[in-house]
């Protein structure tokens, strides 16, 4: 008798180990891009557990990833709704809204979040990146510039960034440090083509 209890337990706990190790990952989803994927192990989380935070983060990483940023916006959202401070949830919701063309929005959520987050947090340069590309949109050139700079610093090896932080530049009439950022978006890729067509109009308008 005592044997077969001692059976019955090892088989809740490996049973119940295998359903741990079988358990959808949706963060290593997302990860990996497989952003449908990660978007339907999230709501089923949601569904089983509705105020799991980090579901809803995960969540809409993933539907922004996968350009569906209304859907995004409005699970953001929901998430806010349930943790208000959760400022992870208020850069995807600013993302979301950029996407959306809701310029002022977006950038106050940005602004939020860049003064509640950690320096060192991992989305920083994608907000500054972010508020850069709202500000060339306003053509508030010289915002844009310092935030594209502060973007380029957080994340030092994205080309497209310091073209953006070259055109800027350019569009301010800063057409030095414009040749500056286009050179170094050549250095770390020389067919970079936003930097190759900033550099030739800078040459043809200063000769």
């Amino acid at each position: 008798m005592m044997m077969k209890k001692i059976l019955a337990v090892c088989f809740v706990f490996i049973s119940a180990f295998a359903f741990a190790q079988e358990k959808p990952d949706a963060l290593k989803m997302y990860v990996e891009g497989n952003y449908a994927q990660a978007i339907k192990v999230c709501e089923s989380e949601i569904a089983a557990t509705p105020n799991r935070i980090d579901s809803y983060v995960v969540l809409c990483w993933a539907l922004v990833a996968n350009k569906q940023y209304s859907v995004a916006e409005q699970r953001a959202s929901d998430g806010l709704a349930i943790g208000p401070n959760d400022l992870r949830l208020v850069e995807s919701l600013g993302e979301a809204k950029y996407y959306l063309g809701k310029n002022k929005e977006a950038l106050a959520l940005f602004e939020r979040y860049i003064a509640g987050i950690s320096d060192s947090a991992s989305r920083v340069g994608v907000a500054f990146y972010y508020m850069g590309e709202i500000y060339i949109r306003q053509a508030k050139y010289q915002h844009a510039d310092i935030s594209l700079t502060a973007a380029v610093q957080k994340e030092p090896l994205l080309d497209r960034w310091w073209a953006r932080l070259g055109y800027a530049r350019e569009m301010a009439k800063n057409n030095v440090l414009a040749m500056a950022a286009y050179d170094k978006a050549l250095e770390l890729n020389p067919s970079q083509h936003d930097a190759l067509a900033g550099k030739r109009r800078i040459e043809k308008n200063t000769r």
